[in-house]
């Protein structure tokens, strides 16, 4: 049994107005992007791919990960998803799990207790004091129903696996960095 990690990065960021990509924005020492990477290494969980659209970070990546290009970032996060998707299908993974790369606070936490939650369910989804966030953990069986386009992912599956959908509380600090404003609030 594989279970793949997979970090989405393909976004063009067009709501944050700094002078750089959100993603290589300096943030606590590094950036938003290396926090988000910190999170989903200390979880252990083999193989990795981070999908990049509009900037490349490949060369911040370790021995074995992999980056994944999506040659259309304007087509929506799912785009992204869809990417590395087929990833982690090539290399037959039973499973993955899901985040975003502008999501620095995070942590490892989250992809823990989601990568040991067992076999219960085939979508489990982090909640953070009962909200729904990522990362998100999807069986290889519902990996053709996700969309490929569009703002929508694996949230598309939520109403339609209601029964099977099982949600894992989760410790963590799951903002996610949209805008200059919301960098500096949380950039200390």
């Amino acid at each position: 049994m594989v279970m793949a990690g997979i970090l989405l990065c393909g976004g063009s960021g067009s709501r944050y107005r700094g002078d750089t990509h959100k993603l290589e924005a300096p943030f606590r020492g590094s950036t938003v992007f290396e926090h988000s990477l910190a999170g989903l290494r200390g979880a252990s969980i083999e193989p990795i791919a981070v999908v990049f659209g509009v900037i490349d970070l490949s060369h911040l990546l370790h021995e074995g990960e992999v980056a994944l290009l999506n040659p259309n970032p304007n087509l929506g996060m799912a785009s992204s998803l869809a990417i590395g998707l087929a990833w982690a299908k090539s290399l037959e993974a039973s499973e993955v799990i899901v985040g975003l790369g502008d999501q620095p606070l995070i942590g490892s936490s989250p992809w823990l207790t989601l990568a040991h939650a067992g076999e219960t369910s085939p979508i489990m989804v982090a909640t953070y004091e009962g909200r729904r966030r990522n990362p998100v953990r999807i069986s290889r069986e519902l990996f053709d129903l996700i969309p490929s386009q569009g703002e929508v992912g694996a949230r598309s599956l939520y109403s339609q696996f209601s029964e099977q959908l099982l949600e894992v509380e989760c410790v963590g600090e799951p903002i996610d960095i949209d805008t200059k404003e919301e960098l500096d609030r949380w950039n200390w």
